[in-house]
């Protein structure tokens, strides 16, 4: 074994020891505190950008306008970076946990409107159509025709959406606020590297677990009558938008 794997595997122990040291698994900078903390910022982050942006984008989709608008939405939130989001925010709040919030929000609501909007104009017109002419008022044709159809499409959005808050909510500790952040940004500033790099392992495991989690119940909104004749779609928004567009 040379040097460097040596250094290597001592390093890992290292972090491996962080991990196992019952000290960082108590009090308000143990890893339940600061995962309660990462999780619930992000969930609420979540909830607020859906909340904002599903009846944007469905209403943009039902009645087949604005499709410019929720194209320039995503590219506008994927041109501008996160960091940048998280600074206007200060300036604008401060620090701790409300520019963090806003940033996190404004970071999830463009692939919602998008895949919301793409979802609703995936629906066939003969299908909506068809719902029509058997006597199904507009609203009931939206709720019980091209919703259940769009599902898929719009749970593709939120998965986007909840990955990205998910991993980004690490940046809410460079305004004082808390989370899984925390171990990295201290870890940075004290020098402590096992801290870091453990601090990164949680975000990443986390990222993961909201992943999986959300791919499993996207697949289950999928009505079962299209099961078995396409997957579940998660398209690329480039692609999608520009579909949508022609």
């Amino acid at each position: 074994m040379g040097a460097g794997q040596g250094n290597d595997m001592t390093f890992l122990g290292e972090v491996a020891h962080w991990f196992l040291t019952g000290a960082n698994w108590q009090g308000d900078g143990g890893i339940p505190h600061r995962l309660f903390e990462h999780v619930t910022m992000s969930g609420v982050s979540l909830l607020t950008a859906a909340a904002i942006a599903l009846p944007i984008g469905i209403t943009l989709g039902h009645f087949g306008r604005g499709g410019n608008l929720a194209i320039n939405m995503s590219n506008i939130g994927r041109a501008v970076p996160s960091f940048a989001l998280l600074v206007i925010a200060v300036e604008l709040v401060g620090i701790g946990a409300v520019p963090a919030f806003i940033a996190l929000v404004a970071l999830g609501i463009p692939p919602i409107v998008t895949n919301s909007y793409i979802g609703m104009r995936e629906v066939d017109a003969d299908v909506r159509e068809a719902a029509r002419g058997m006597g199904m008022r507009d609203r009931v044709v939206l709720f019980r025709v091209e919703l259940p159809i769009a599902l898929a499409f719009i749970m593709a959005g939120i998965r986007t959406s909840a990955v990205n808050i998910v991993a980004t909510a690490t940046l809410a500790a460079l305004v004082a606020w808390g989370g899984l952040g925390r171990y990295i940004v201290d870890g940075l500033g004290q020098q402590n590297y096992p801290m870091l790099y453990a601090g990164a392992i949680l975000v990443g495991l986390l990222s993961l677990l909201v992943e999986f989690s959300l791919a499993w119940l996207q697949h289950l909104t999928v009505p079962v009558g299209l099961r078995t004749t396409r997957a579940a779609p998660n398209p690329d928004l480039e692609t999608a938008a520009a579909t949508a567009a022609a």
